[in-house]
This record gives structure tokens, sequence and C-alpha cells, in this order.
């Protein structure tokens, strides 16, 4: 069992930066790929980017150059890092990890086991 926790997220300016957090409690790196997805008010989820088993990191065309994932190994915890936030960044962001240790990272949500509670994220313009 994989419990995942974001933290990170809050109210922010236009133009600024924040990082979030995907803090788990089982060892995920090498062997999970982790997701990030994000849902905005009135919207379906949708697949922002993600981290293979391998460290080998996947981003949706919109966010590329703004859009970074990282882990650390030794905290267990995986990153995404956002510059440049937009208005339309609103949303709230969620990881998720599945059993992946290979190059893959799936888009779809259904290909997860695992979910994190989501953290809020609010750009104001």
């Amino acid at each position: 069992q994989v419990h995942l926790v974001e933290s990170g997220g809050g109210l922010v300016q236009a133009g600024s930066s924040l990082r979030l957090s995907c803090a788990a409690s089982g060892r995920i790196v090498d062997s999970y790929a982790v997701g990030w997805f994000r849902q905005a008010p009135g919207k379906e989820r949708e697949f922002v980017g993600g981290i293979s088993g391998t460290g080998t990191t996947y981003y949706t065309d919109s966010v590329k150059g703004r859009f970074t994932i990282s882990r650390d190994n030794a905290k267990n915890t995986v990153y995404l890092d956002i510059s440049s936030l937009k208005p339309e960044a609103t949303a709230d962001y969620y990881c998720a990890a599945s059993w992946s240790p290979s190059d893959y990272v799936a888009e779809f949500g259904g290909a997860y086991a695992f979910w994190g509670q989501g953290t809020q994220v609010t750009v104001s313009s």
C-alpha cells in the first residue's frame, strides 16, 4: 500500500512560482511511476506530467517549459515545480502512483492505483 500526501498549494499571484510536493509513505522510487494531474473548477481532470520509475520525465504540451517534475530518493518525495503561473493554472493538483519499474508513465488516471488527497492552487491575476 502506498499513501501519498500533496502539499505546497496556496494562493499566489500570476507570474510567480510554486513547488508542490508529493510525499509517499512507502518507497516508490525506482519501482513506481508518479503522475501529476490537475482539475480546474468545472473541468475534467487532466494529466500534466509524470516521472517514471527510471526517472524519465514527461509533460503534456501545454505545460512544457513551465512545469518541472523531479524526485528526492532519500525523502521518497516527488516535486512539481511550476513557474510563470497563470490564472488558468488554478486547480486542485493531485499526484498518483502506479507500480511501473520501467520508463513508462501513463497519462490516464485509471492506470494509477494510489492517489493523494490533492492540494489547491489558486492563481490571482
